[in-house]
């Protein structure tokens, strides 16, 4: 329990120090840029009080649109996938996540996939859809969120295959 809490808030610092120091400078083409904060909303353990992890959620938003001076688009997001990130779970992993057996860090590939490809895209689509808040420019935020998650997907997919190779 008190590793978990160790482990978790770490993982939290961490993320938000990185994004805030160095991808928030990353910007290629205009408009595709990383956000591996959300990691933590991907990795918080799923038996761990949900309350307080949309509340978690919403400070790590919170804190990247402090860094972001961004009036809390990153909150909105971060809080909207944490609030149904059970849906995604039960779709990415089916009965694994029934029985609360689901370890991201160690599930197949494809689920895991899946799972981090669906919050990604649904946090990106909800992020630029309020950064741009225009309905005319719909294109914009369709272009923003490909390339933003494509770039996100890819970092998060690595991380996470990392970490979980080394805890083997």
């Amino acid at each position: 329990m008190n590793n978990t809490i160790t482990q978790n808030t770490i993982r939290f610092i961490l993320l938000v120090l990185i994004q805030a120091l160095v991808l928030n400078n990353i910007n290629f083409l205009g408009y595709i840029n990383p956000y591996i904060y959300i990691l933590f909303i991907l990795l918080y353990p799923i038996q761990n009080n949900r309350l307080l992890f949309i509340f978690l959620s919403f400070l790590l938003g919170l804190f990247v649109d402090i860094f972001l001076d961004s009036g809390g688009v990153h909150a909105a997001a971060s809080v909207f996938i944490a609030y149904f990130r059970p849906l995604f779970l039960k779709f990415a992993f089916g009965m694994s996540y029934e029985h609360q057996t689901v370890k991201i860090g160690h599930s197949e590939i494809g689920q895991r996939i899946t799972y981090i490809s669906l919050m990604t895209v649904i946090h990106h689509l909800i992020l630029f859809s309020l950064e741009v808040f225009n309905s005319g420019k719909i294109l914009l935020i369709l272009n923003k969120t490909l390339f933003s998650s494509i770039f996100t997907i890819i970092l998060c997919l690595l991380i996470t295959i990392l970490f979980s190779q080394k805890s083997k």
